[in-house]
C-alpha cells in the first residue's frame, strides 16, 4: 500500500469516529433537555424514555458500524492476505 491510500483510509476512519462522537453529544444534550421538559411539566406521566430508547438504539447501531465493523473487516483482509501468501 502506498502512503496516499493509507492516509485516505485513516482519514475516513477518523471522520467516522468524529461523526459518531458528534451524534453521541447531540443525543445526550437533546435527551437531557427532553428529560428536563418532561419532569418540569408533568412528573406523573413519563414519556422521555421513548425517544431515549429509540434514539439509543440508533446510537448503538452507529457505534457498531463505527467501532465494531472496521475491526472485523481488517481481520478478514489480513486473513485473505495470509491465505494468498500461502498459495504463492
Amino acid at each position: 500500500m502506498n502512503n496516499q491510500a493509507d492516509f485516505a483510509r485513516a482519514k475516513k476512519v477518523v471522520n467516522a469516529r468524529i461523526g459518531f462522537y458528534i451524534h453521541l453529544t447531540v443525543y445526550l444534550v437533546v435527551n437531557a433537555l427532553l428529560i428536563f421538559i418532561n419532569l418540569a411539566t408533568s412528573s406523573e406521566r413519563l414519556w422521555f424514555q421513548w425517544p431515549l430508547l429509540g434514539w439509543g438504539l440508533g446510537i448503538l447501531a452507529h457505534a457498531a458500524v463505527t467501532f465494531g465493523l472496521p475491526g472485523v473487516r481488517a481481520r478478514m483482509i489480513e486473513k485473505e492476505i495470509r491465505k494468498r501468501a500461502s498459495k504463492d
